[in-house]
Formats: structure tokens, C-alpha cells, sequence
């Protein structure tokens, strides 16, 4: 018998699968783009995106979540190119997030894995 020993989970924030499309705006330039996320948390999302972002950059989000729009400015954390694609896959973390807002999410998460 092999027991495989379970890695320490780093995240402070429990993560729950959220495929949904979002918009951000990289800070300081005119456009939208629009990316698929993978998953979120309290603390940020992952998602991904045809476009490379370089870490540490400022992005303004918008989140659909249920029947509202959440918009946190986020910088991103990391990132990592797909194999066999054009598509890079990111990490979002929130670093600017509105109080009811994050509540908000907060809940849905909860609600989500059946702690509400």
C-alpha cells in the first residue's frame, strides 16, 4: 500500500469552481477584455485568457455573481501558459473590493458549499 501524503493548503479563502465570463480592463488603458473564469474565492480568481498579463499588473474587474455585478480592482498574481495553446491560464488577486460587495460573494461561496 502507498499512502500519498496530502499537500498543506496554502489558501486562505475556500475556492469553488465558477465558470463564468468576466470582463477586466488592464489600469490606465481604454479597453475591456473579456476572459472565462475557472474558479473564485474571497481572495481572487483564476481564469483564462488568449492574452499574456504580466504579474503585478492592476486590473479593474467585472464579475457577474447570481443577479449582480461586482467589480473589485485586482492585480495579477501569476501566470502560466497553457501547453499545446495560444491561452494562458492566471490568477487574479483582490486588493481593492467594495465591503457589501465582498459580503456578497462571500455568501454565494458559502452558499455554494452548503455552509449558509
Amino acid at each position: 500500500m502507498v499512502f500519498l501524503a496530502r499537500q498543506k493548503e496554502n489558501r486562505c479563502f475556500p475556492r469553488i469552481d465558477f465558470h463564468s465570463k468576466i470582463q477586466y480592463q488592464i489600469r490606465g488603458k481604454p479597453d475591456f477584455n473579456s476572459a472565462l473564469t475557472n474558479d473564485i474565492s474571497c481572495g481572487g480568481l483564476r481564469f483564462t485568457n488568449d492574452r499574456f498579463v504580466p504579474t503585478s499588473t492592476a486590473v479593474m474587474l467585472e464579475i457577474n455573481v447570481l443577479n449582480r455585478v461586482l467589480r473589485p480592482v485586482g492585480k495579477i498574481a501569476w501566470s502560466t501558459p497553457l501547453s499545446h495553446s495560444n491561452r494562458n491560464q492566471m490568477g487574479i488577486e483582490f486588493v481593492e473590493f467594495n465591503l457589501h460587495e465582498q459580503i456578497y460573494l462571500k455568501d454565494f461561496i458559502n452558499m455554494q458549499l452548503g455552509q449558509i
